[in-house]
């Protein structure tokens, strides 16, 4: 297969990974109301999993559609404490209201991929990790969105693992890719397996 390779996410974080991971691919920002189908989701029973499921296929979906000849990645991600989903904290404050509230609790990320041809989904997968946040001092939050600054309000945990973010920790039961948005492994197995990358 030689079919265009597009990411449905204006996330230059996103498409660094997939590109450092040797992929030839390009970005497109999916145009999508993620809260609205958030809001549509609200109060039924689809679980957090799903929902990142069905914010990645929408965004892969919605790009496909402009590029039918391509093959076309959507991925999103979804926090959830005991079963409650949280969204990105709007600024400081509600950065610091967020991790009093997970301090000392196990959360999980749950994080969706899909991956669309045609407009059509031809396949969807969910990892989850489980992240177990120590408890937490409200001085040492303090001086840690201080230190982090609001580069953490692009993170619905209001964390970046693979930076400041990981003092938060306890322990993690969960890959580093599922962590970060992007589960690698399970998306080159299925990029391989249909000819879209060198196998």
């Amino acid at each position: 297969m030689s079919k265009a390779l597009i990411l449905a996410s204006a996330s230059p974080w996103r498409i660094a990974l997939l590109q450092q991971a040797g992929l030839s691919v390009t970005a497109e920002a999916a145009d999508i109301d993620e809260r609205a189908i958030d809001s549509a989701l609200d109060g039924s029973d689809v679980e957090p999993e799903d929902i990142a499921i069905i914010l990645a296929e929408a965004k892969a979906q919605a790009v496909s559609e402009r590029h039918p000849d391509a093959l076309v990645i959507g991925a999103d991600q979804v926090l959830s404490l005991h079963g409650e989903i949280l969204h990105k904290s709007q600024d400081i404050e509600e950065a610091r209201r967020r991790l009093l509230q997970l301090s000392g609790k196990t959360h999980r990320l749950n994080s969706g991929l899909a991956l669309c041809k045609d407009g059509e989904t031809i396949w969807r997968y969910a990892g989850i990790a489980d992240m177990t946040m120590r408890d937490l001092d409200p001085g040492f939050i303090g001086r840690y969105l201080a230190a982090a600054g609001e580069a953490v309000l692009g993170s619905v945990g209001v964390y970046q693992i693979e930076g400041l973010g990981i003092q938060l920790f306890e322990s993690i039961d969960g890959d580093y890719w599922t962590i970060i948005g992007l589960p690698l492994i399970p998306l080159l197995a299925e990029l391989r397996s249909i000819g879209a990358i060198d196998g």
